[in-house]
This record gives C-alpha cells, structure tokens and sequence, in this order.
C-alpha cells in the first residue's frame, strides 16, 4: 500500500500539468499520482499517459468524460490505494519540501496515524504581487498529534482548505456521496463534510501548496466566480446541510465548523451581491429559505446574529456595502 494518494484532475492542462506532476515524482514510491484526463481537447490525455509509461509504479490515467473538477476528485477517491490522499490541481504544484513532508506523514503514521495532516499553502500570483503564505502556526500545535481541543480560534483568512489539507483516505470515504459534476467550488464541499470525522490531526509548518492565481478562465477569478454566483450558493447551501453543529460535542470543533459555514456564507453572498440584480438577490434569499426550512436554529445564527446581518440591506445601498468591503478584503488578502 502506498503511503499518499495525490489526484490530480485535469482538463485541459497540457500547458501546466507536467510541472505538477514532475513536483510531485520528488515523493518516489511512497506517492501514487492519479491523474484524472477530465474529457481534455488538448494533449492532457497523451501527456498523463507518458509520465504512466515511463513511472507505471507511480503515476496512474484514469481517462473519463467531462465531470469537471469534482467528478475528477471522485474518480481519484475511488481509485486511490494511499493511506492518505490529497487533490493537488493540475496548474498548482508542491515545493521542495515534498520528500519532508513525507517523512513526517509516515511518522505519523507510524505513531497510530492521523485523520488530517496540514500545512501551510502559498498564493503565487502571476503578476507576482501579493504573494504570501496562509500559516496557521498561531492556531495549532507544532511537532505533536493533537485534536480539536488543542485548537485555538481560527483567524477570517485561515480558512482548512483543499491546498493545506491531507486527510485519511478512509475518513474520507465514511463521508459518504459523491461531489457534484460540474459545480464549481465543490472542493470546500470535500473540506467541510469530512472535517467533522476528524479527530486526530498534525500540522507541519511548511508551505507545501504553491497555489497560481492569476491564470484567465480561474475559476476563482473575480469575474468568473461573478458569474458563477448559483456555484457558490448551491456548495455554501449543502455544506451547511451535511454538518449537524449540535453533535460536535467538542468547543473548538464546533467553533471551527462555524467558522468554515460563516466563510462559506460569506462568499456566497458577496458574490451575489456583486451581481446587482434581482435575480442574484433571489438566488441569496432563496438559499436562506431553504437553510431555515432544514435548520432554522443555526440559519438564523448566520444570517440574524454575525456581520452577515448587514447584507441584507436591500437594494443599491446593500450591493455597494458589500461591494466596498470585498474590494478592501481583497485588497488586503488578495485572494483572486
């Protein structure tokens, strides 16, 4: 059994993927790399099919019509051998600090294993301004397994994502369901419906996801994820329906899990807001509707009782509020 999973959905990825998946042959055989040729047009399929010739032990094709990102993800779930199995996009790569990271996941799991390993990610831009890490060496313990109750409050930008998180693959199969095909932003979906089964996790401070942003057609481009606002509420609006707040019976698990929702709701409803249209508007309230009809105690905490209370301001004052503050967010954080 292989040590680490790493699913690689692509489409097409011919321009980018072979940097990824070389970063990712400096794990050798403790790595098996999936690469998922997600209906590609271009050479993606020929390119995956190459690295599997030539390292047949390491890198495996699964070739399969289009599904978009998470039926990529899926396939890779399905298939994977590792002990462990991490989503690494096809346009992202891993530093240097692959092979370390390594040693400490094995050490781990020679220790009783663990449900989550995190680490850092780094944002590359292509214009190359802003660049930073996401750390969260303020929040969790270092050099040690530990569980929730060892965490400390999550800060707004520290957010447990697809980039700094390594998870159990068993655990991630309890989860149970498959992501959507062709919805966008579905990987918070595989995030924060797995994050509950966590119990043991370790977190190495290293930054191992070297995350591109910048590149045209992203999906988290500004106006692409404009456009793309339904995504954002459908995944905000089901991850809140796949965690039950009331059965984390520890204060920090569920303090997290609040935390991931209120970021979720958050993006959502910039994004819609940013449209500036009644359909848009709709499109939000139609979302809480349907949050209150499955669990009014915790819709009413995010929508009535955080800072998103203020986004109900209707009409143009309402869209230039928020609009406003996602431009100073951005600003600061420059996640887009």
């Amino acid at each position: 059994m292989k040590l680490l999973t790493v699913t690689v959905p692509c489409y097409n990825s011919q321009d980018y993927m072979e940097k990824c998946i070389e970063s990712l042959l400096r794990g050798g055989e403790r790595v098996e790399i999936i690469v998922i040729n997600d209906g590609s047009k271009d050479a993606t399929g020929e390119i995956g099919d190459r690295y599997a010739a030539q390292y047949p032990s390491i890198v495996k094709v699964i070739h399969q019509e289009n599904g978009g990102h998470g039926a990529g993800i899926n396939a890779g779930l399905k298939a994977a051998t590792g002990k462990y199995f991490k989503v690494v996009d096809s346009d992202d790569e891993v530093s240097t600090d692959f092979v370390r990271f390594l040693d400490r996941l094995e050490l781990c799991d020679q220790q009783g294993g663990v449900d989550l390993f995190v680490t850092n990610y780094y944002y590359v831009h292509t214009d190359g301004i802003g660049d930073r890490s996401i750390n969260y060496s303020n929040v969790l313990p270092e050099g040690r397994i530990f569980n929730w109750g060892d965490t400390k409050r999550f800060q707004l930008h520290q957010m447990l994502t697809i980039h700094s998180s390594t998870f159990r693959t068993e655990v991630m199969r309890m989860c149970g369901g498959e992501l959507p095909r062709k919805v966008f932003y579905e990987d918070n979906l595989m995030v924060c419906r797995t994050l509950p089964f966590v119990e043991r996790m370790f977190y190495m401070n290293t930054d191992l996801y070297r995350y591109t942003i910048g590149r045209e057609g992203q999906s988290v481009q500004d106006d692409v994820s404009r456009r793309r606002y339904t995504h954002h509420i459908q995944i905000a609006e089901t991850c809140f329906k796949s965690v039950d707040l009331d059965k984390l019976s520890v204060r920090q698990h569920q303090q997290y899990m609040k935390h991931e929702l209120f970021m979720l709701f958050t993006i959502a409803t910039c994004f819609a807001k940013l449209n500036k249209n009644a359909e848009a508007d709709a499109a939000l309230e139609q979302m809480w509707k349907n949050c209150e009809a499955y669990n009014k105690k915790w819709a009413d905490h995010f929508h009535k009782k955080t800072i998103l209370t203020f986004t109900r301001i209707p009409g143009k004052l309402g869209h230039n509020l928020v609009g406003i503050s996602y431009k100073l967010a951005n600003k600061v954080v420059r996640f887009n």
